[in-house]
């Protein structure tokens, strides 16, 4: 009985080591991977925050770079702040570049600012000189208040530049003379003269360029000729005829001359016009500036030349104790 009662009792240990003692592979399988799911699932989050604090810093820091430094700084234990003036030299670093989509404040391109730099503000053209019927008539009488007389033809032309009443026009660097011109037609008035050496040295220093006379003195006989193959003519005899006829009248060629060079020539003249010293006409057809000059452009020479005799007499007499 005893025996009996001990095998049942073995019987029930082994049956219960057997249910509850021993693991069932099926269980710890999926408790493994259950455990083994959870940890990666736990690390996976860990590791996208970490890249989402990283990403937020470098965003903060392109964005607002002096607040992301403070802020580095401001987490930084037992660290004494010193005042601007007394930190140590510090290494310049430039901006990192913003992100895309934030606004930030960019300068012009370079192409821009030198497309600026090299546009030139415009110059307003003066207008035109456009002669008139009443201009005509000034030169005509103030040639005859001049004493000018018209030049009736070559012989007479000849006399007078033997006299040096007419002076050749002052050819230089800074002045030519049209090639079809006749040599004995390349005179002027000594004071026209003047003139023509004053605008040329000025327009050689503002365009490094010359200027052109394609018309001086003129006489009777020729204008005539001129009046009936050039209808633009002017009369040859009269009270309103050719200023040219007195040599105080010279043309000078507009072919050549640029939009700006054009402009210059206005301005220079029209004070001069203004003031009494010439008249213009500014001719299209014959493309040309027609300038009559007046004896008041230039002071008389011999003027000057009593004042120093006048000055050598008083010297003199000042050495000889008078």
């Amino acid at each position: 009985m005893l025996r009996t009662l001990f095998i049942a009792f073995m019987l029930a240990v082994l049956s219960a080591s057997t249910v509850y003692g021993s693991p069932n592979p099926t269980a710890k399988s999926r408790k493994s991977n259950a455990s083994a799911s959870a940890s990666h699932n736990s690390a996976s989050t860990s590791h996208t925050k970490a890249r989402y604090s990283a990403n937020h810093a470098v965003a903060r820091r392109a964005v607002h770079p002096a607040q992301a430094k403070q802020s580095s700084r401001s987490h930084q234990p037992n660290k004494t702040h010193l005042p601007a003036n007394s930190h140590p030299a510090r290494k310049s670093y430039s901006s990192p570049k913003p992100h895309e989509g934030t606004e930030t404040e960019t300068a012009p391109p370079r192409a821009v600012i030198e497309a600026a730099s090299l546009r030139k503000a415009r110059t307003v053209m003066p207008p035109p000189l456009r002669g008139s019927y009443e201009s005509l008539v000034r030169q005509n009488e103030k040639s005859e208040a001049d004493n000018l007389e018209r030049i009736e033809d070559d012989d007479d032309l000849a006399d007078r530049i033997a006299r040096k009443m007419l002076v050749p026009v002052p050819v230089s660097a800074a002045l030519t003379v049209n090639g079809n011109l006749p040599e004995n037609r390349r005179y002027c008035r000594p004071w026209t003269a003047t003139f023509l050496a004053d605008l040329a040295r000025a327009h050689m220093a503002a365009f490094h360029g010359r200027l052109e006379v394609s018309s001086a003195v003129r006489t009777v006989a020729y204008q005539k000729q001129l009046m009936r193959s050039n209808g633009n003519a002017t009369a040859a005899e009269g009270d309103v005829a050719s200023p040219h006829l007195t040599g105080a009248t010279i043309d000078i060629a507009k072919l050549g001359l640029s939009r700006q060079e054009i402009g210059w020539m206005r301005a220079w003249l029209l004070p001069l016009e203004q003031a009494g010293k010439i008249d213009v006409e500014e001719e299209f057809r014959q493309s040309c500036f027609h300038i009559t000059v007046y004896k008041s452009y230039a002071p008389p020479r011999p003027a000057r030349k009593k004042a120093l005799q006048a000055t050598t007499g008083r010297s003199r007499m000042d050495s000889a104790g008078f």
